[in-house]
């Protein structure tokens, strides 16, 4: 049994419960992606927070032993791309486990190369690219914390959100 479902059943909940709680919090949605000697690597994640201004630092949470947290560690290098409204898409093709890999990852997604080498993706809301500056361990996950060495943001550009379990779109007072 896994250690989650030991806790929520000793809390008075299930890990279904508790997923279904989170989902009421509403996330911006990136894609992290990393490169090393081999290959690029990308992967649809919303667990990412801004950590610090002095120095500029950021982190993301992956899933221990997954193929993501691998290649961050042994690259020692990420970019965060947010994801713009109308990039539902390219989320879904990253969060895909069928999706092309190795060098093939990014064949048909639109990028640049950042100066950590981690695939920059066009059209985004912002990007950040990061050299890793730290990993811990915390239950089923690493975080990664990232200094941000450089980065681009699109004025005006809406983000792509995830709440509820779906994806949405942020509400203009404008309209």
């Amino acid at each position: 049994m896994r250690a989650m479902e030991r806790a929520g059943r000793a809390a008075g909940f299930t890990t279904s419960d508790f997923r279904r709680t989170l989902g009421a919090f509403a996330t911006g949605v990136t894609v992290v992606t990393t490169r090393g000697m081999w290959h690029p690597y990308g992967m649809t994640a919303n667990a990412f927070s801004s950590l610090s201004l002095d120095p500029p630092l950021v982190l993301v949470c992956v899933r221990s032993g997954a193929e993501g947290s691998e290649q961050i560690a042994a690259n020692r290098v990420f970019a965060v791309n947010i994801l713009a409204a109308d990039q539902e898409a390219l989320s879904r093709y990253f969060a895909s486990r069928t999706r092309p890999r190795g060098r093939h990852a990014f064949r048909d997604v639109d990028h640049r190369t950042g100066v950590t080498g981690s695939p920059i993706l066009s059209d985004v809301a912002a990007s950040m690219d990061c050299r890793l500056q730290s990993v811990q361990e915390a239950g089923d996950h690493q975080i990664f914390i990232g200094e941000v060495v450089d980065l681009d943001v699109a004025p005006d550009v809406e983000p792509l959100l995830f709440h509820g379990g779906r994806y949405r779109r942020a509400q203009s007072d404008d309209a």
